[in-house]
């Protein structure tokens, strides 16, 4: 099973930064990074009247768009019903030849989370008290009982991610 991890927190967070920071420590430690972006607003990767939007909006199940460069896929949803739990399945169809997948958001999902926190943001962090948070990305000294990591500290956070999601689950390094 490929190890899902949120990284999660309020808006405005920093999370997108984070997950930025984080990608190129992981790749440059040998692993295949996936993330997951979770959209509270309809998607579209393509612009009205272009082939591949054409070919949605005629019905499509499923529209891949490939360069030499990138390969695109827009799939329409199974179900609009289906909650965070259940796109975890979705998420794992899709990127199983990666080594890790960070889903940003996803905050009542049951990963194991990992939370951005500025206290320029919100006065208190999002995931207290939520038994699946791993460790905190933040400006603040919280009194939690998971690992804390500066803004900053990418390189740390990455090697935890390591130790913790990947060694355990014997991928390379």
């Amino acid at each position: 099973m490929i190890p899902i991890i949120a990284i999660t927190g309020y808006s405005n967070a920093g999370k997108t930064t984070v997950i930025e920071k984080l990608v190129p420590k992981l790749k440059k430690k040998g692993f295949r990074v996936g993330t997951v972006k979770h959209a509270h607003h309809e998607l579209n990767f393509d612009k009205r009247g272009k082939d591949s939007w054409r070919h949605f909006d005629a019905g499509a199940d499923a529209v891949l768009v490939s360069s030499p460069e990138k390969l695109m896929a827009v799939r329409r949803n199974p179900s609009a019903a289906m909650d965070e739990k259940g796109w975890l399945a979705v998420f794992e169809k899709h990127l199983t030849d990666m080594d890790l997948v960070l889903a940003e958001g996803f905050k009542n999902s049951g990963l194991p989370k990992i939370e951005v926190f500025r206290t320029q943001v919100h006065s208190t962090p999002a995931c207290l008290g939520d038994k699946t948070l791993v460790a905190m990305v933040t400006d603040a000294d919280p009194d939690v009982a998971v690992p804390v990591f500066g803004l900053e500290d990418a390189e740390s956070l990455a090697g935890f991610i390591v130790e913790r999601f990947l060694l355990s689950k014997g991928s390379r390094t």
